[in-house]
């Protein structure tokens, strides 16, 4: 389902879905989320799949297992963070297209 708030909010289950806040979310270490994400802070302590985009920061805590892509001004993977994705962390992150770019292959450059 959708979920759409201003304040803060701890997921400590299972949810699927879109999450879209203002303020403040985190998931605990016992989330199993798969859903994207559009918040001004995320934190992560749990297990994630989708995508995050955050206005602020997303921060994932040493015991988060992250599969996805995540985008915003700033981001803290703690020391033993799982992270499979791509990621877009500039001071205008945001202010840039939304869609996250797919990686292709590099051509090698004959001489």
């Amino acid at each position: 389902g959708e979920m759409s708030f201003d304040g803060s909010m701890r997921i400590e289950g299972k949810i699927e879905g879109k999450i879209v806040s203002k303020g403040k979310v985190a998931f605990g270490q016992g989330a199993q989320v798969v859903a994207e994400v559009a918040v001004r802070v995320a934190k992560i302590e749990g297990t994630f799949k989708g995508n995050i985009s955050a206005s602020t920061r997303i921060e994932q805590a040493s015991t988060a297992h992250v599969m996805g892509d995540v985008r915003s001004t700033k981001l803290v993977i703690a020391e033993g963070a799982t992270f499979v994705g791509n990621c877009h962390v500039t001071p205008d992150a945001l202010k840039q297209a939304s869609e996250f770019v797919t990686p292709v292959a590099a051509t090698p450059i004959k001489k």
